[in-house]
């Protein structure tokens, strides 16, 4: 859960490996740099609508100036590895061929609004990642983003409104329950949640 606005981020290499990473870092507001002679048609249109930097070149130390995190992507072990050792002690690495020497490890990812949800195996099966990330599309629908922007304003309003912590905590309680995911008109709830708590006061 790596803020990236603004951050330089480095793949290092072309193919379908590097793509992936690309696609996974679209949207996060980072300065994403490929590095690599050549590209798949999908980086080159990304390069093409300059939403990443392409670097047409082999792979230089000095690639790497000045990046937060760097993404060892190519098909060759040992310059994957030799992009690990040159990095810096305050830069990030992941190797795409060696996850136990890799400083971190992309989840498969879900966003739905302001809900994030992160599936990592470790390393140790990408694809049973991406299976369980796809049931979890599933339980976690479209439905969700409109719920969350309720969520973050209706707890703004409680913490605002209502000064006794355990009437307060019943209140966040309720508006996190399934009838309000479910309501079809979330705000009147509220309101006559807020009106009965005054009551019972």
């Amino acid at each position: 859960m790596l803020k990236l606005e603004g951050k330089k981020v480095v793949v290092v290499g072309g193919g379908m490996v590097a793509e992936r990473k690309v696609t996974g870092l679209l949207g996060t507001g980072s300065h994403i740099i490929v590095i690599s002679p050549n590209a798949t048609d999908e980086l080159k249109r990304l390069a093409g609508s300059e939403r990443i930097e392409w670097l047409e070149k082999s792979f230089s130390k000095e690639d790497m100036d000045d990046a937060f995190l760097v993404f060892a992507a190519t098909n060759d072990n040992e310059l994957n590895q030799y992009i690990k050792m040159a990095a810096s002690d305050h830069q990030l690495v992941t190797i795409a061929d060696d996850p136990e020497g890799s400083d971190f490890h992309v989840p498969s990812h879900i966003q739905r609004g302001r809900l994030s949800i992160a599936v990592s195996t470790g390393g140790a099966s990408p694809t049973l990642a991406r299976k369980i990330r796809e049931q979890l599309e599933q339980q976690f629908d479209d439905e969700y983003e409109g719920y969350l922007e309720f969520l973050f304003s209706a707890r703004q309003r409680i913490l605002k409104d209502v000064n006794e912590t355990t009437i307060k905590r019943k209140l966040l309680t309720a508006i996190a329950s399934k009838e309000f995911l479910n309501s079809q008109n979330r705000e009147a709830d509220l309101l006559r949640l807020l009106q009965n708590t005054r009551n019972d006061v």
